[in-house]
């Protein structure tokens, strides 16, 4: 009987010993699969134009940006003008613009370090469908524009959106206000497409904003892409880092930082991926380096 009651009680006790090794096995092997947190390395402050926030590009790279390096991105979204002018005044560590010949100057006048080309997509002009017919050919759509003194809606804030329709109207040689339905919207490309939808009036926008806009919108747009896929119609964007010998406080660790991973692979994948899904489409197209 006492025999019996012994192996009972050896068993229970080599049960419990069993149960605890396996705990502590199971603890450490859950612990080997847990990934290493990133440190956190703080804000890191950008200027940028309306086009890389409202198609929600930011928002999507943001995280992984986090992920990978630590630092939580922060941006003010403005025309490229106002963007590069934040640059100027030190308010930013990073700008992330698109008007190439402002950028240069730029970094000439040693605001920035180097312009880095990083991605790219295009310019459209939206508006109604007649009396304009769907063509590529940028050139007779502003020709009939002023000919014809059809509305149009100009962004007239300085972006780089609007320097191209300047550089295009300074092209042709025509001067756009003598359109008596010439207007500058002073505002967003948001702003600016609506304006122009209400007024049935020709605009020119980078894609991406437009086609977010146009699924997103409370009210349908009635706006379509009139012109598209001229080679002078190809948007490049450059990123920059703000020069810390004239701005010795800007984090100019964290802009470089920036720089490498949106060039990377991995930063260039995610830009590739951005919009596939939800529009059929990429909104940007990555070539870090390599100017369009």
């Amino acid at each position: 009987m006492k025999k019996g009651i012994f192996m009972v009680i050896l068993l229970l006790v080599l049960a419990l010993i069993a149960g605890c090794s396996s705990g502590k096995s199971d603890k450490k092997e859950a612990g080997a699969e847990e990934t290493p947190v990133t440190e956190d390395k703080g804000k890191l402050m950008m200027a940028t134009t309306t086009s890389t926030a409202d198609t929600g590009l930011l928002d999507f790279l943001a995280p992984k940006f986090k992920e990978a390096t630590g630092y939580t991105l922060e941006w003010t979204s403005v025309g490229t003008g106002e963007a590069l002018k934040m640059g100027e005044d030190g308010q930013v560590d990073v700008v992330l613009v698109h008007a190439k010949a402002s950028e240069e100057k730029f970094v000439a006048d040693g605001y920035g370090v180097k312009r880095v080309p990083v991605m790219y997509n295009d310019f459209v002009v939206v508006g109604p469908k007649e009396p304009i017919a769907h063509t590529e050919d940028i050139i007779s759509v502003f020709t009939q524009i002023t000919a014809e003194n059809l509305p149009f809606i100009s962004r007239g804030d300085d972006s780089g959106t609007d320097k191209k329709e300047k550089g295009i109207w300074k092209t042709l040689e025509i001067t756009p206000d003598t359109n008596s339905n010439y207007i500058q919207s002073g505002q967003g490309m948001g702003a600016t497409l609506t304006m122009a939808d209400e007024k049935k009036a020709y605009c020119l926008s980078d894609r991406g904003t437009f086609l977010k806009l146009k699924k997103d919108a409370t009210l349908e747009l009635e706006l379509e892409i009139i012109c598209e896929g001229a080679k002078d119609l190809l948007n490049q964007y450059g990123v920059i880092a703000v020069n810390p010998e004239k701005y010795p406080e800007v984090n100019i660790e964290g802009a470089n930082t920036f720089i490498e991973w949106i060039c990377s692979s991995e930063g260039q994948e995610a830009i590739r991926e951005f919009g596939v899904e939800e529009f059929g489409q990429a909104l940007f197209i990555p070539n870090a380096g390599e100017d369009k």
